[in-house]
């Protein structure tokens, strides 16, 4: 496999240059190139056999007098790209599309025109690596993200898009050695961080090492060198010891009388590199360079032949995997030892059967392998289905390139942990990942209302990170939500989205409420009291309105008024001054009510916002002053932020009173509140045992919940400043825990903590 194209353009490759050698030697060297993809071809029937010639005859006349930067005619890219799916047995429409992936962008050749000749599925499949073509990443981090988004989810959509492009970046790197140098270390770092994971991810583990090992060669070329130097040095020194410890195993496996096939491995130069440089090691100090790969008839014979290693050399303590009983995300199986072999020397064993290997080497692709010469339709495509189905789901919540990338990229390096559910069905999660994620992987209606966990018969937090063969327990409870600070901790990107893609929602629906109350009591300020009908006759008056605004819809106008992005007081002057055109009468008591403050016994003023505590993301009460029920209370509209409340004494407030007069609203505490409200006390005490329980205690007497404690972080004196957040009900409750915390020994002072006057506070 070799890629010499190095945007995501499988055609655009390293371009085309004038012809460098005569036609006719060009001619016989693009004949020699696909009489040898040709002699691939043989699980193809006769008439998908014409199909792929046919469609190199026309990309051979297409690409005509085009030449790559070695000097070869171009039609050998597609050809060899061509070659390396037919190693992977993919199907004739999937081989044309290979030829064919760069006429539309090089050649001035129609969708319309490769439909006519070669049909629609083909023609889909160029179209998609075409457009794939396009998105050629740069240094910019949103280039890249919506680049990327755009390859996965036509990956989705059909996985033979992914197999061609892959093919086509290994062609392109096996021949990077003809582009300028100064383009080497973007390209190897393109292949490490997006072609390298995708592919291990879709388990083509051939593919994935040799990508990493050509992308090391090329953005470290002085480290490559050394290296394999090392390593060439260290095989030599250890032909001996393999030799003896392969005669070993072949001796103990006759004895035993099973019929095994036994290969060595070796780790690749770049996972030779990454160990050093992770773990700090020298090249003598990675002991398990050398391997040995076992295959077996039968799954019964995986365990029996790891007896009969295990009676031979020791094993290593915690150095055995099963993955033939829990697999890998990517559908790997196999068994894993490691035994000290002789003069004390590490050595990996890997068992599996014949099946398994395939699969192991070549993942998604080892369908085609097993079905060679028949169609892949969409139904046979299942190895990776789960996953290429969660990027669809993270695509419809994430509209925005980064974000999508930043939840893809956590995914795509996958160091799984297996934990079970209580029925006993294995999920795999990343390594680190938390209840929360176990939640979210279940279903995202269990992650919404998760309110805690259980793991192992214990009751943990949300938070509790989870380890191979946890079982795992989700309480859910039907008024629970999504906590925001669940995005501190949780690792996979399915739970990231979920959470974002809620709180969003969520804020934007209250945000809507909030514009749309301060709509209605900017319109009765001009003396209208109800918003026009979203109906035949008000639907013209929104239709202005929105010109005039600037806004899409009618919800979008709402959402920027409850944001702050827009002032209700201006939007109301319009609305009423349009409304009056369509023939609405301004009520002038109303306005008296509203601008002069008469309401009457039965009708409270519509003009203040009411506040109890349940109104979400919409409305903060500012940190700055912690204002609770029974203070004096000013709402604040800020750019986007929504509404902001502070004390009428914040020092805050002062200053952008200054600045920005018109973005305060007038708000009220509700006679009824629904929850507690957090306020901030300081507490002085003298030091000594015991202190803090007994003022922990005396908070607690008066039933208030302590949130957060803050200590200082200087050294202990005689006397203590502490600062506790805690959740009271109002004012008179706040004021019945200060007088229980002057009662307690110890306690020499305790007030409630105001925000800090700044300097041009009261200019």
């Amino acid at each position: 496999m070799s890629v010499e194209t190095v945007s995501l353009a499988v055609g655009t490759s390293f371009g085309a240059r004038p012809p460098a050698s005569p036609p006719q030697a060009a001619a016989s060297a693009a004949a020699a190139s696909f009489a040898a993809l040709e002699s691939r071809l043989g699980y193809l029937s006769a008439h998908e056999v014409e199909q792929v010639r046919q469609a190199y005859r026309f990309a051979d006349q297409a690409h005509l007098g085009q030449m790559r930067k070695n000097g070869d005619p171009y039609i050998t890219h597609p050809i060899a790209v061509a070659q390396l799916c037919a190693e992977w047995k993919l199907d004739a429409q999937a081989l044309c599309a290979a030829l064919l992936h760069d006429v539309l962008e090089d050649c001035g050749v129609s969708k319309a025109e490769l439909t006519e000749r070669f049909g629609a599925a083909v023609a889909d499949l160029v179209d998609g690596l075409t457009k794939l073509d396009k998105l050629a990443f740069d240094s910019r981090e949103q280039g890249q993200a919506e680049s990327f988004r755009k390859m996965l989810l036509a990956m989705a959509r059909d996985v033979r898009v992914i197999l061609i492009k892959l093919a086509d970046r290994l062609h392109n790197m096996r021949t990077m050695g003809d582009m300028p140098r100064h383009k080497w270390a973007r390209i190897a770092r393109e292949t490490l961080d997006i072609y390298a994971p995708i592919a291990h991810r879709l388990g083509l583990n051939n593919l994935y090492r040799e990508l990493q090992d050509l992308a090391f060669r090329y953005r470290h070329p002085w480290r490559y060198q050394a290296l394999s130097k090392a390593l060439a040095r260290s095989r030599a020194r250890r032909h001996d010891l393999i030799a003896r410890v392969q005669g070993e195993v072949e001796a103990a496996f006759r004895d035993s009388g099973l019929d095994v096939h036994i290969t060595g491995r070796e780790k690749t130069l770049y996972s030779i590199y990454r160990k050093m440089d992770t773990k700090h090691l020298s090249f003598a100090q990675v002991t398990d360079i050398y391997g040995f790969r076992i295959i077996v008839p039968q799954v019964l014979d995986c365990y029996t032949a790891l007896g009969v290693l295990h009676q031979l050399y020791k094993p290593l303590p915690g150095k055995f995997r099963d993955y033939i009983a829990i697999p890998k995300v990517n559908g790997y199986q196999s068994l894993h030892t490691t035994l000290v072999g002789p003069f004390g020397t590490a050595i990996e064993f890997q068992l599996r059967t014949p099946t398994m290997d395939v699969v192991a080497e070549s993942g998604i692709a080892a369908h085609w392998l097993y079905k060679a010469g028949e169609a892949a339709d969409a139904s046979a495509q299942t190895l990776n289905a789960q996953w290429l189905q969660s990027l669809l789901d993270i695509q419809q919540e994430t509209k925005d390139s980064g974000e999508f990338w930043d939840h893809v990229r956590i995914d795509l390096f996958p160091d799984s942990v297996y934990v079970f559910t209580p029925k006993s069905k294995i999920l795999a999660l990343p390594r680190g990942a938390t209840a929360v994620d176990f939640a979210y992987a279940i279903h995202s209606d269990v992650g919404h209302r998760a309110i805690g966990a259980t793991v192992n018969g214990e009751q943990v937090p949300l938070r509790t990170e989870l380890h191979n063969g946890d079982v795992v327990e989700i309480t859910t409870s039907p008024h629970a939500k999504p906590n925001p600070a669940w995005l501190g901790f949780v690792k996979t990107g399915r739970a990231r989205s979920k959470i974002r893609h809620y709180l969003k929602t969520l804020a934007q629906e209250e945000s809507r409420a909030l514009g749309e109350r301060l709509l209605q009591q900017a319109l009765r300020a001009e003396g209208i009291p109800n918003l026009p009908a979203e109906d035949a006759a008000g639907q013209p008056i929104w239709d202005k309105l929105l010109r005039f605004t600037g806004n899409r819809t009618r919800d979008e106008l709402l959402i920027d008024i409850g944001l702050g992005r827009r002032i209700a007081g201006m939007v109301g002057k319009k609305l009423a001054a349009l409304m009056a055109e369509a023939g609405t009468r301004p009520d002038v008591l109303l306005i008296s009510q509203e601008r002069f403050g008469t309401p009457t016994e039965d009708q409270p003023s519509q003009g203040v916002v009411t506040l109890d505590g349940s109104e979400g993301a919409s409305v903060v009460y500012a940190p700055c002053c912690r204002p609770i029920p029974g203070d004096r209370i000013v709402g604040y509209l800020g750019r986007g932020e929504g509404l902001a409340v502070h004390t009428e004494d914040c020092p805050v407030v002062r200053r952008l009173l200054h600045r920005d007069r018109e973005r305060f609203l007038e708000v009220e505490w509700a006679e009824e509140l629904t929850r507690p409200f957090e306020s901030t006390v300081v507490v002085t005490v003298s030091n000594g045992k015991g202190v803090l329980a007994r003022v922990a205690a005396a908070i607690a007497t008066a039933e208030a919940d302590i949130t957060h404690i803050h200590m200082g972080d200087e050294a202990a004196q005689s006397t203590t400043e502490l600062r506790f957040t805690i959740a009271v009900r109002d004012r008179v409750h706040l004021a019945q825990v200060l007088r229980q915390l002057r009662r307690t020994p110890s306690v020499l002072r305790a007030q409630r903590q105001r925000p800090a006057r700044s300097a041009d506070a009261g200019q």
